[in-house]
């Protein structure tokens, strides 16, 4: 290994991971400041191939239209739509930035990105059917949730799913909400597209270099050791701001960091596996994102779906995911990520974790254990005449949830997407997961208010240009929010996806 040390290599801002955040981030500051100087570090050969990829399951259109874990049942009985009506409108904002996008051709091609798509939530027996009726009338009251039907009429069922109501014995009572203004979003095609689009722009991307450290200068800048997987060279470079956008692999910079922010937090790795069907026959008979309830104990991220999936074009159907365990933190992390992240400061936070969480340890146990044939049989649940050799197992990506101090007390496992940052905003780094990449925009839109407030006078005009709703509610503007749906839809090409699709036009 070959020690360099480059006097040339000041930039303004570090990306590190080329995924979907950290081409978000870049995209919204190449047209906020485009003389800015910005540099990405990514230690795979490509761009979008950990969490943001296709095949890990990064996300693919959480609006909070069919996500029954986004509602909660009060202790009165009455639902909490808080998370449902946040990422739902979260989501709009990724709509409108990308449509901006696709307006100026700095993206194009839309439709290999984002299909439309209907979004469905099934559920079995008394109990359930009562939640999602409760659900479905206080989400259709608003106009984030126009559109969307209800009904517990197996018959009806039969035209909205027929695949999964055939060969289906009703022995108890069965309900579903439809909403079809739903989409399939591909985050590695898009993560792709934007990182061609930062290239033209002038950032320099930076493919098989490992940042392996980094720390405080004299003057206030970062430095960012980092290795050339090719030749062994190390390299230098400093910038005024780095985001660590690494997916799991963020804790242990985060961690480096030393900054107060990053003390008393930990990571739990959990991995996913999915079915995915290899009979066209039976892929075309499905049309929709079909989502039930999670098992008791099972971690949000593992509700169980039937989902239509756009892939290089083409209609593939997934089912899952199936929680496993792994002590890496990226799919192609190591072995001792889990280990090398306790610390000092951390360490009674994670163990506090450990002993609050046993029923999830003894869940992936249990879903680690699965033979394929009992992971057919969860199948079944929802398409009661799978046949196993039309189906093939996935590994899926690695998603690390945090773990942290709260008021609810030590060790609390987080199930949501998180940033942490510096109090002069000089670092933020991005953990956590579901939604993640389908609130991207949203998601940097914070990290540059709280990192570079003193630009924000002179950004918000520009800022509103690319986000119409910026500022305000679109739950309480539903003109501003129809105005918004419609030219989105029209710039995205969804009504036009539509409209070929239905007449049997591939696409």
């Amino acid at each position: 290994m070959v020690e360099m040390s480059n006097s040339q290599s000041k930039t303004d801002v570090i990306l590190i991971g080329a995924g979907i955040m950290s081409a978000t981030l870049g995209a919204l500051l190449k047209e906020l400041v485009p003389e800015w100087s910005i540099k990405v570090f990514e230690k795979l050969e490509s761009a979008g191939e950990e969490s943001s990829n296709e095949w890990n399951n990064a996300g693919t259109g959480h609006a909070a239209l069919c996500e029954l874990n986004y509602t909660t049942e009060n202790a009165d009985g009455s639902i909490d739509i808080t998370k449902a009506v946040n990422t739902n409108e979260q989501f709009h904002v990724s709509r409108q930035f990308w449509s901006y996008l696709v307006k100026r051709n700095l993206i194009r091609n839309p439709h290999d990105f984002i299909m439309p798509l209907p979004h469905i939530s099934l559920v079995h027996g008394e109990k359930n059917v009562n939640f999602l009726k409760k659900r479905f009338q206080a989400l259709s009251e608003l106009p984030l949730f126009e559109g969307m039907e209800f009904s517990d009429d197996p018959e009806k069922l039969k035209e909205w799913i027929p695949l999964i109501m055939e060969g289906r014995t009703v022995k108890e009572p069965i309900a579903a909400t439809r909403i079809n203004t739903g989409t399939d979003v591909n985050f590695g095609a898009l993560t792709r597209m934007l990182f061609v689009h930062l290239e033209k722009r002038g950032v320099e991307v930076y493919y098989k270099h490992h940042v392996d450290d980094l720390k405080r200068t004299d003057d206030g800048d970062w430095e960012l050791r980092v290795e050339d997987l090719d030749t062994g060279e190390v390299q230098y470079h400093t910038a005024k701001f780095v985001f660590i956008g690494g997916g799991g692999g963020s804790l242990h910079l985060l961690q480096k960091t030393g900054i107060p922010e990053s003390k008393h937090i930990g990571g739990f790795p959990v991995s996913g596996l999915f079915m995915v069907c290899n009979n066209e026959e039976v892929i075309e008979r499905h049309h929709a994102k079909v989502y039930g309830k999670a098992a008791v104990g099972a971690p949000p991220m593992s509700v169980p779906h039937l989902d239509t999936r756009y892939i290089n074009n083409r209609k593939t159907l997934l089912f899952g995911p199936f929680a496993g365990f792994s002590p890496k933190f990226l799919k192609t992390g190591s072995n001792l990520d889990l280990i090398r992240s306790v610390k000092p400061d951390n360490v009674i936070t994670m163990l506090a974790a450990g002993v609050k969480n046993v029923p999830l340890t003894k869940y992936l146990i249990q879903q680690v254990m699965l033979s394929k044939e009992e992971r057919m049989e969860e199948l079944r649940e929802f398409i009661p005449t799978a046949k196993s050799e039309d189906w093939d197992l996935i590994v899926a990506g690695q998603r690390v949830q945090v773990i942290k101090d709260t008021e609810k007390g030590r060790g609390t496992l987080q199930f949501g997407t998180e940033v942490i940052s510096a109090a002069d905003g000089s670092v933020a780094a991005l953990l956590g997961a579901s939604p993640g990449a389908s609130t991207a925009v949203h998601v940097m839109l914070k990290v540059i208010e709280k990192c570079f407030p003193q630009h924000l006078p002179e950004w918000e005009a520009k800022i509103k240009k690319m986000i119409p709703s910026y500022g305000q509610s679109l739950r309480n503007n539903p003109e501003l929010l129809r105005e918004i749906e419609y030219s989105t839809a029209e710039i995205l090409g969804l009504e036009v996806a539509r409209s070929l699709e239905l007449a049997g036009v591939g696409i």
